[in-house]
Order: structure tokens, then C-alpha cells, then sequence
């Protein structure tokens, strides 16, 4: 596994991404940063994180065949090997709140982002960004964000350690997914957060409506069961639960 140590970058995104056009990487590379001074969330959100305290990372992951596996089977392998990293260090109540938080009971405790290169050939190779919240323990102006050791009271004084943890957890419920896909899916709406439960939801023109998560597609499409008894299916853009 070839690891790439820096003191500080903007983005390991954006850091791995450069380097994919520069040159040729090993499979699995990994970008761990110190302190990242613009890190990226969700549909545009900043990740943001005490220098030295927590994991942000990315990882390389290359030629991937559409034909056995697709972007959104990715992100539901990722999410899957993010909460049994979690749950292996013994923390409880782990969930993924669609598309790719992580959720440690009700707070925050973990983000990805999957950034997606398509080539002429039919594959294409994934950015996977990480931030886990590991050692932190107070979160100014961020009240639903929780990290490791304010659940175990435990200090990690090596992050690259849990970074190859990770990334092994990655490789082999990536590898799961090119065969079983179906169980990855499986794996990933079990741990849906706030499934069967009715929840405020906000969409992208303000309407506040009721629905309950029942499940997300193989499209990476949440399904929410609404007030009309029927079933709907929407991106990620589209809506945002408030809780």
C-alpha cells in the first residue's frame, strides 16, 4: 500500500486527483493529511477538522469494470466498510444517513465523498474521501458532530494506523461488490438511518413534507414511503433530512 504523508493540502481530493493525471499510481494509493484546509463534503459542503486530531484521507481506487460494478455500488462498499470499521472498534449504533454520512447514534462521526473518473474504455477510477472524526472532542458551531474518543474515552495516537484498517475493510467489500452485489445492498439498507421511522424532509424548493426511509435502489435513489401510501425515489440533491 503506498502512502502519501502531507503536513497540510487543501483538499486530498483534489491532491489525488492531480496526481492521477500526472502519473501512474498503485492501486489502493492513499492520501492522508495532517491538516486540510479546504476539505470537501456532500453536494458542496465543507469537511471541516482540527489539524492533527482527525483522519482525512483519500484513496485511490482504479479500473473499476461498469460492467461488474457501478459508481453507486461503490459508494454503498465504502459506506459498509466505514460502519464495520466503527462497530469493529466498538462503538454502537452506527448508521449510514444517506447518501454518505456516518452516523454514531444520532451525531455525525464520519463523511465520504466519492469523486468518479469515467474512461473511454467502459471503467473508471474512484477518489474516496474520508473524514473521520477520531480524537476531537469539541466541535464548535457543529452540534450533531461526535468523534471516537468522545465514545470511548480512548486516544489514537496513530492515525495511519486506522487508515490501513480502513482501506483494507475498503478493498475487500469493494471486491465483494464486483461479486455479490446484491448483499453489499443488503449490507448498506440495514444500517439505513432513521429507516421506518416518519421524518421531516426539506426539497431543493423548500417543501417540508413527512416520509419514511425504506430503502435506497441500486441508482443510489432514497425511497421514501410519503402521505399519498405510495413509494418515492429521489437523488440526492433533491431532498435533506431534518432531524
Amino acid at each position: 500500500m503506498n502512502i502519501i504523508k502531507l503536513d497540510a493540502i487543501d483538499s486530498t481530493n483534489d491532491y489525488l486527483k492531480q496526481l492521477v493525471r500526472e502519473k501512474e499510481l498503485e492501486n489502493y494509493t492513499v492520501v492522508i493529511a495532517h491538516e486540510q484546509t479546504n476539505g470537501k463534503g456532500q453536494l458542496g459542503a465543507k469537511w471541516i477538522s482540527e489539524p492533527g486530531k482527525n483522519l482525512t484521507m483519500s484513496v485511490l481506487i482504479k479500473d473499476l469494470p461498469q460492467d461488474l460494478i457501478t459508481v453507486f455500488d461503490i459508494n454503498a462498499a465504502v459506506a459498509v466498510a466505514m460502519a464495520k470499521l466503527l462497530s469493529s472498534l466498538e462503538i454502537d449504533n452506527i448508521f449510514v444517513k444517506w447518501p454518505n454520512d456516518i452516523m454514531a447514534g444520532e451525531k455525525k462521526i464520519a463523511g465520504i465523498l466519492i469523486e468518479n473518473i469515467l474512461k473511454p474504455d467502459g471503467s473508471f477510477t474512484a477518489i474516496v474521501g474520508i473524514g473521520l472524526n477520531v480524537n476531537q472532542t469539541i466541535f464548535k458551531g457543529l452540534p450533531v458532530a461526535t468523534s471516537i474518543k468522545l465514545f470511548r474515552e480512548t486516544t489514537y495516537d496513530s492515525l495511519e494506523e486506522l487508515a490501513i484498517l480502513m482501506v483494507n475493510l475498503i478493498d475487500s467489500y469493494v471486491t465483494l461488490a464486483t461479486k455479490r452485489k446484491h448483499y453489499i445492498w443488503e449490507l448498506y439498507n440495514e444500517v439505513l438511518f432513521k429507516k421506518n421511522i416518519p421524518m421531516l424532509f426539506i426539497d431543493s424548493y423548500d417543501k417540508r413534507f413527512i416520509g419514511e426511509v425504506k430503502h435506497v435502489n441500486k441508482d443510489g435513489k432514497l425511497a421514501l414511503f410519503q402521505d399519498d401510501q405510495e413509494l418515492h425515489f429521489y437523488e440526492a440533491k433533491q431532498i435533506k433530512m431534518l432531524f
